[in-house]
């Protein structure tokens, strides 16, 4: 049936033939389809009588996208730059020059994937004739048979073509059909040229006759040439110098200054934070006192405590004898499966949430010593048997002096640390102890710590130079030990077998005495510091003593029910001392007011499981610090009745001075020389 060509168009399964059958109204064996303008499926006509066309329709995939003619005549395209991906980015040249290791900023970004080797010849050369005239004659024979093909089948397929020339080659046409053009557009990198120009040596010729007098006058220029440059470079160097210290000195005025402002600030916010702690320190009195005849009380004022020392030990405590509120804290463990770092702490009465001064360390702290004179020296000793001296001047934390065991340095931990006076030669000392039985005298020479053995303690007594190849005795680990007021020579070394002996710096073979004081090891042992007689001691074994150096038993004996840490006695009398216990209380005891019982008996600790290690006294001030095994110092304010002094008969004065505290303490000492001196008798 024949179909309008206006409504529709025709298609073939001929695709070769489509231009040429589509003026048709009708093709056979194929089906006519017309398309609706607002409906995008085809619709069939009429059927051209084949079975197998027969009910086919063209079906639209669900997951076919729709898009519009704009987004289907949008252009992709890709611009492709020839950097390799495959490259290496890091590649590191040693530079000579720099004499270190720079990356490379040009890598190169040629890939090759093709190489043929080939060779060129000169047309005019004989080479290149002879293989034209062997082309020439192929190309003839293949252009002859070619164009008699041409001629036989001219007349029956293409009778239309046109007459080919002998010996001209045709040229192939491309296929208007199935041609496509394809370019792309690649970026070429930048071009870089580096140079560098260099200044040639100069150059110089001189030509003489050299013999040895010549040759001596030149030496002799060329030495007074380079005096004269040292000189000028020294002078050089001393003007910058001058000039960088004139620098340095402004800088440093400027921060110090600032450091000094807001140091003053600090303190003045925290005063005003705690001033009821400080007008508690500076005007209270205890009250209560004139109720109670004999027995004190301590009020506590400010907690000392830093957060990156909360879990080591206080192990040492001294005070500043020049800043009277200044004190040093040494930070460490008792326990030896404990052990690591330690910390050097200072602390101000003025400011106490943060310390003045800070100084970690590799090994716990166990012992420090503040100098008398230069209060800016302490001596520190540590668990693993060194010995330091920090500077406080200095700004690092590192020590200005410390041992080694090239230069001596103990094999045990250092227990105690006591600065002596200077000796001959006016260079600084002090003296060590330590559980390897060593007595060492350290002194200050240069930037190097010179070290002298005083005594080596042994169980049985102290070593001999001919004792010491014959056998190995038993080493006496020494713990404590003090040195005498007034007699600076004599010192008292305590032990861990609970023995005190007295000894002398110019005797290092022999022992003065020795004293059976305890049953544990010897915690702490310090002289009276009026009477010249007298000396205290304290052990794990929960008893204070009290010595008359001439005397081999004790002349007081205190039963405190717990181990006893440290004891101390008060700057400003001779019959009073306090004590520390493991279970957190503080003891003091007056022997002019109670020759058996303390006067004070307080826990100032607030859980049960803190044990007190240190106490110290202020050398002006009526209050105590006192450390425990958690990193905290407290401080504490006596009350009267704890520094009672004899009371003022009206029109008598009372002498005042040592003299009055060493008589009292002698006192004491007489009422229990005289049954021995009787039964003596």
């Amino acid at each position: 049936m024949p179909v309008p060509q206006k409504a529709g168009t025709v298609r073939s399964k001929q695709g070769s033939n489509a231009h040429s059958q589509s003026k048709a109204p009708a093709v056979k064996n194929s089906k006519i389809y017309s398309k609706k303008k607002d409906d995008e499926d085809w619709t069939e006509l009429g059927d051209g009588g084949d079975e197998w066309t027969q009910g086919k329709t063209l079906l639209k995939p669900p997951d076919q996208l729709d898009l519009s003619e704009a987004e289907l005549k949008e252009e992709f395209t890709r611009i492709l730059t020839a950097n390799n991906p495959h490259a290496p980015q890091n590649i590191v040249r040693y530079s000579f020059k720099e004499r270190s290791y720079k990356p490379i900023s040009s890598v190169d970004q040629l890939a090759v994937h093709f190489v043929l080797e080939g060779n060129l010849l000169h047309k005019d050369s004989d080479e290149a004739r002879r293989q034209r005239a062997k082309q020439g004659l192929q190309e003839g024979k293949d252009v002859a048979e070619d164009a008699g093909d041409a001629e036989e089948g001219a007349g029956d397929e293409r009778p239309d073509s046109v007459d080919v020339k002998p010996g001209i080659k045709e040229r192939k046409l491309t296929n208007q059909f199935n041609f496509s053009e394809r370019a792309s557009q690649t970026l070429n990198n930048p071009l870089r040229e580096r140079g560098c120009q260099t200044e040639p040596p100069p150059r110089a010729t001189f030509s003489a006759t050299a013999n040895q007098w010549e040759i001596y006058d030149a030496y002799v220029e060329e030495l007074q040439k380079q005096e004269k440059n040292k000189e000028k470079q020294k002078a050089l160097l001393s003007k910058k110098e001058e000039d960088k210290g004139k620098k340095k000195t402004t800088m440093s005025d400027d921060i110090t200054k600032v450091a000094k402002v807001s140091k003053i600030v600090e303190r003045m916010v925290t005063q005003n934070t705690y001033d009821d702690i400080a007008q508690d320190f500076k005007y209270f009195e205890d009250a209560s006192d004139e109720f109670q005849e004999q027995e004190g009380t301590l009020l506590p004022l400010w907690r000392f405590q830093y957060d990156k020392a909360k879990r080591l030990s206080v192990t040492a405590l001294c005070w500043n004898q020049k800043y009277k509120d200044l004190f040093g804290v040494g930070l460490g463990s008792y326990d030896f499966t404990k052990q690591g770092r330690g910390m050097l702490l200072f602390y101000s009465l003025k400011n106490s949430t943060y310390p003045e001064f800070i100084f970690p360390t590799l090994s716990g702290v166990m012992c420090l010593d503040i100098h008398k004179q230069l209060s800016y020296l302490m001596a520190v000793g540590f668990y693993d048997g060194c010995v330091a001296v920090y500077n406080l001047k200095d700004d690092g934390p590192q020590p200005v002096y410390k041992s080694t065991a090239k230069t001596g340095k103990h094999t045990d931990p250092v227990w105690q640390v006591k600065w002596q006076e200077d000796d001959i030669d006016n260079n600084h000392n002090f003296f060590s102890v330590s559980s390897d039985g060593r007595v060492v005298s350290w002194t200050l020479v240069k930037n190097e710590l010179v070290f002298t053995d005083i005594i080596k303690l042994s169980i049985e007594g102290p070593i001999n130079e001919g004792q010491e190849g014959m056998q190995l005795p038993a080493m006496a680990c020494g713990t404590s030990f003090d040195f005498h007021k007034q007699t600076d020579y004599l010192f008292l070394v305590g032990t861990e077998e609970g023995k005190i002996h007295k000894c002398s710096k110019f005797y290092s073979s022999q022992l003065l005495e020795t004293y059976v004081a305890h049953n544990m090891a010897v915690d702490a042992v310090k002289w009276n510091h009026f009477h010249p007689k007298v000396f205290i001691s304290c052990s794990s074994d929960w008893t204070v003593k009290i010595w008359d150096h001439t005397i081999k038993s004790p002349m007081f004996t205190f039963d405190l029910n717990a181990a006893v840490g440290d004891v101390a006695w008060s700057p400003y009398s001779s019959t009073v001392f306090a004590a520390v216990t493991t279970d957190g209380k503080v003891h003091v005891y007056d022997l002019s007011v109670n020759k058996y019982e303390a006067i004070c008996q307080q826990a100032v600790v607030a859980k049960k499981k803190t044990r007190l290690t240190h106490i110290e006294f202020n050398p002006v001030y009526p209050i105590i610090i006192v450390g425990d095994d958690r990193g905290y110092v407290t401080s504490l304010k006596l009350s009267p009745n704890l520094r009672k002094k004899p009371k003022e008969k009206k029109g008598q004065e009372l002498p005042k001075g040592p003299e009055v505290e060493v008589a009292k303490m002698e006192k004491l000492l007489c009422l229990l020389r005289e049954p021995e001196s009787t039964s003596n008798d």
